[in-house]
């Protein structure tokens, strides 16, 4: 985990690094010829406004989009000023002239010219006069496409992992305050053995950790940029250009590129997503029946005005986790998108470029919603530890039987007899209603040698319980230490 937080702080740095000059980008007059009212931010493929909150939504705008690419197109200049190719004097006239262009300028070349990066440059080099010859110099598209792409993702994910936190430490706290929280565990969505809800909770928590360390090792692998020209040879570009570029954008330069950053990068990505909302997925899925009427264990928060049917007023439907589930089949499918585009023809097609204008914002947006109403699930869920003790209850101590099992193996009865002599009293308590302590207590051959005491005693089951929670203590301290 010290590794991991000092990647952490690594890319913290980075993503700083590359806001600064983003945020400089950004900051500068747009000409009121071109602008007037600035619009909200736009992007037609998002995810619908339903699911899309702010912050992760002007990431993916069609505004922040294209003072993105002019903050690489900027950094590549000062680049080429740094190697002597471009005149100082130029690039700062630039720098100084340079604002990102509305979506509606863009838009209005792009019908021209039919190419979206075409259409910026053109839009951009109209505000610079002779200088602007300058502009996109050595560049090809996906040198800015993938390297501004970069830049959102960080962005993007930095967002995810300040949401995966605030789940996380929700988690571990109503974790806590139920580590002695009484409940039958199910298997096969039958009663097992007792647990407690704590235990559970602690068990969602190590996961979500792991989502984390999967999503930072990915966001990791797309903290790099390339400006290696047409077919990733650098003949119309430097290495050393890159380097210099990357490095004003909080990059690093990919160790090798074709015409674009290969596709396995964002394949990794797009599943460490996928796991993380199959995580929420299976979290919401187990409030979901913990809150069926018949258990009642468990329920969402709901609000004094909440209406929960627009028929049956007495209706309580856990529907945020419901739409956890349904937004998660949405994100596994972008996951098999990304898959689909790491294999591309030579050094490059565009057959990923139109999925990806699509998967890769919706994910971010998907995911990004999933983490917050999760974290807004557990921080207000309703627990009914009287409800939890009732089911425990409700088959007649049937649980305690594998430890009834292994008292009489200890006594010296063999394994299989042992099992049989105690199936035969748990079948008739399951079906006739009866209740097992008292049958197995009625029948000597069992009652003669074990202390029925020691067997039917509920706290043996949660004896452990503090091994478990000294260890997600560890876990929260590192992740704590991660802000």
């Amino acid at each position: 985990m010290r590794a991991v937080a000092a990647r952490y702080k690594r890319a913290r740095a980075s993503r700083d690094a590359g806001r600064r000059l983003a945020s400089s980008v950004a900051s500068r007059r747009v000409a009121p010829s071109r602008v007037g009212t600035a619009p909200a931010p736009t992007r037609i493929e998002a995810v619908i406004e339903r699911y899309s909150r702010p912050a992760m939504a002007r990431v993916w705008s069609e505004e922040a989009k294209l003072e993105r690419w002019l903050a690489v197109e900027l950094a590549a200049l000062e680049a080429w000023a740094s190697v002597g190719v471009v005149p100082a004097e130029a690039a700062r006239a630039i720098r100084a002239a340079a604002v990102p262009p509305t979506v509606e300028r863009v838009a209005e070349i792009e019908r021209r010219t039919n190419h979206d990066v075409a259409a910026f440059v053109d839009a951009v080099a109209e505000q610079l006069g002779g200088e602007g010859r300058w502009f996109h110099y050595g560049l090809t598209s996906s040198d800015v496409l993938d390297t501004a792409l970069s830049l959102a993702i960080r962005d993007a994910g930095a967002l995810l992992l300040e949401g995966l936190d605030r789940a996380f430490l929700a988690v571990v706290s109503r974790a806590h305050e139920h580590e002695h929280t009484v409940q039958i565990g199910r298997t096969h969505g039958v009663h097992a053995e007792p647990t407690t809800f704590g235990l559970k909770l602690a068990g969602w928590a190590f996961q979500l950790a792991r989502d984390r360390a999967r999503l930072e090792r990915a966001l990791e692998g797309l903290r790099v940029g390339k400006l290696s020209g047409a077919v990733g040879t650098y003949a119309t570009t430097s290495p050393e250009v890159e380097r210099i570029a990357c490095e004003t954008l909080g990059l690093e330069p990919a160790p090798s590129s074709t015409q674009i950053l290969q596709r396995d990068r964002h394949a990794e990505l797009l599943s460490a997503l996928a796991l993380l909302a199959s995580s929420l997925e299976r979290y919401a899925l187990e409030i979901r029946h913990l809150a069926r009427t018949e258990l009642r264990e468990v329920e969402e928060p709901f609000g004094d005005d909440q209406k929960g049917s627009s028929a049956m007023p007495h209706k309580r439907n856990p529907i945020v986790s419901e739409r956890i589930c349904g937004l998660a089949r949405v994100v596994r499918g972008y996951a098999q998108v990304g898959l689909e585009n790491v294999a591309l023809w030579h050094e490059r097609d565009i057959s990923h470029s139109s999925a990806e204008r699509i998967v890769l914002p919706d994910a971010f947006l998907a995911v990004d919603y999933m983490l917050d109403r999760f974290a807004w699930l557990v921080e207000g869920l309703v627990v009914r530890p009287e409800r939890m003790r009732a089911n425990l209850e409700a088959t007649g101590g049937l649980f305690y039987s594998q430890r009834l099992l292994l008292a009489l193996v200890e006594s010296g009865l063999e394994r299989d007899s042992a099992y049989r002599l105690v199936q035969r009293h748990a079948m008739r308590a399951w079906d006739e209603g009866l209740d097992f302590r008292t049958l197995v207590a009625a029948d000597p051959e069992i009652s003669t040698r074990v202390d029925l005491d020691a067997v039917f005693d509920l706290a043996a089951y949660t004896r452990h319980t503090d091994v478990v929670f000294a260890r997600l203590d560890a876990l929260a301290g590192t992740v704590a230490a991660h802000g």
